[in-house]
């Protein structure tokens, strides 16, 4: 077979570029099918009544392989770094927002914690060393932390990232740096300072927060931009992938594209439907991937209508509030050009296994929920309007203590066929960065079979 082209990356968001960047980096050549009329997969911005929001999202931690990707294209000026005020991050308690603790004198005043908690987490290095590998976030972290931290500190964030619960979701797909220093160093502590004392050639993130400047959809656009021409083409909707001496034939409609190998970069249903015939236990396997769903609202308030201070971050809400919104995001206190001047851009979380039902509600069921919650939190009454409704039936990864193990089979089971790798949330990290990172992998893989 003669190939069309040396790779073909299936699907356009995060993970697909990049892989397609490092392909053509690699003196190779990549063609890009995109099943919908855009690139970005979830990244999507848009801009209503002068505000400026994105409805995946919203902003990410910039790793080393995201840093090396955009200063190497040039593109460093895409992303924008938080404003200061973004350290501040708060959980909503009875008694209004109460600041998260982000240092070691931080956790000694905080109010969520008792006295007793503070001082188990002092023992943490003195615990004995277990094994997190096959344990639930909620096992590992209580073993080591005590049960207190998982519930009032733990639980809460894995609101704001998993939309999640701490009893399903794996330890070592969530923390794998925690499993790994407790496995090194006999525990958390040990083993955090023995890699601060390794050196690595790996490069560098930076620190903060960040997002696209003008939204998540810039990343995308400038990145699909910076290809080389016709690289990438959307309204592309793969039919099937099939085997053909030693390499590929990408069938789209009525017309067949030959590729030597192929990154599938799209999520674990997508994927599992084009493996069906090629490889049925990977796909099985990819049909287990549990996804919770979410609701993304992003609200319009004029300053001064909320009796409490909008600050920092945003706040997130732990499981006992009795509310149904997870959390809120301060959108126009992070990042410029979100909010007409006098009126702030609030983006509401909703939904996530703590209501999975919602992504069906009504918007008018949505917004009461959400206007209860801010209410608690801020004391907003009804006054954030609504902008829009982003609905995602198949929002967030959920690794379970197996994940590990699956994606290790899915892999050992596509090694029997032509070069094809996987990329994407699903795989090794739901974090936008994680998904950047794992088609760099995708494609270094196959760029090392030669």
């Amino acid at each position: 077979m003669t190939p069309d082209v040396d790779v073909a990356v299936v699907g356009a968001g995060i993970a697909g570029l990049a892989a397609a960047h490092r392909i053509q980096a690699g003196g190779r050549s990549v063609r890009i099918f995109e099943a919908s009329a855009r690139v970005g997969g979830v990244m999507r911005t848009e801009t209503v009544d002068g505000f400026t929001f994105d409805l995946g999202p919203n902003s990410f931690r910039l790793t080393g392989g995201a840093r090396a990707l955009l200063e190497g294209l040039g593109l460093d000026d895409v992303v924008e770094k938080a404003s200061p005020e973004s350290r501040a991050r708060f959980l909503l308690r009875a008694d209004g927002l109460v600041p998260v603790p982000l240092g070691p004198l931080d956790l000694v005043r905080t109010p969520l914690l008792s006295g007793a908690a503070k001082r188990r987490l002092l023992r943490e290095p003195f615990v004995t060393r277990g094994d997190g590998a096959n344990e639930s976030v909620a096992e590992f972290a209580s073993r080591r932390l005590g049960a207190e931290v998982v519930e009032k500190l733990l639980a809460p964030f894995l609101v704001g990232v998993y939309a999640g619960d701490e009893t399903k979701l794996g330890a070592a797909s969530v923390f794998p740096a925690l499993v790994d220093y407790e496995r090194d160093g006999g525990s958390i502590v040990g083993g955090a300072l023995r890699a601060a004392l390794r050196r690595s050639d790996a490069p560098k993130g930076r620190p903060g927060s960040f997002s696209g400047r003008g939204g998540m959809s810039q990343v995308a656009n400038r990145l699909a931009a910076a290809l080389a021409p016709g690289t990438v083409r959307t309204d592309a909707r793969i039919d099937a992938l099939e085997p053909v001496d030693g390499g590929w034939r990408v069938v789209i409609g009525s017309e067949v594209v030959q590729a030597a190998s192929v990154v599938l970069a799209v999520e674990a249903a997508a994927a599992a439907k084009l493996l069906r015939g090629l490889a049925p236990e990977a796909a099985s396997a990819c049909d287990g991937i549990v996804y919770a769903p979410m609701v993304s609202m992003p609200l319009a308030l004029e300053q001064g209508v909320a009796k409490r201070a909008i600050e920092g971050f945003g706040f997130l809400v732990p499981r006992e509030a009795g509310v149904k919104l997870l959390g809120g995001l301060f959108m126009s206190r992070l990042f410029s050009g979100r909010a007409p001047e006098g009126h702030e851009l609030i983006t509401a979380m909703i939904g996530g296994l703590r209501w999975p039902e919602a992504v069906e509600q009504t918007d008018e069921t949505l917004l009461a929920a959400v206007h209860e919650g801010l209410d608690r939190a801020l004391g907003t009454g009804e006054h954030p309007r609504a902008l829009t409704v982003g609905r995602w039936p198949r929002a967030v990864p959920q690794p379970d203590r197996t994940h590990p193990q699956r994606i290790a089979g899915i892999r050992a089971a596509l090694s029997a066929l032509p070069p094809l790798e996987l990329a994407g949330a699903w795989l090794d990290g739901v974090a936008w960065s994680a998904a950047l990172e794992s088609g760099l992998a995708a494609s270094d893989r196959l760029l090392a079979r030669g």
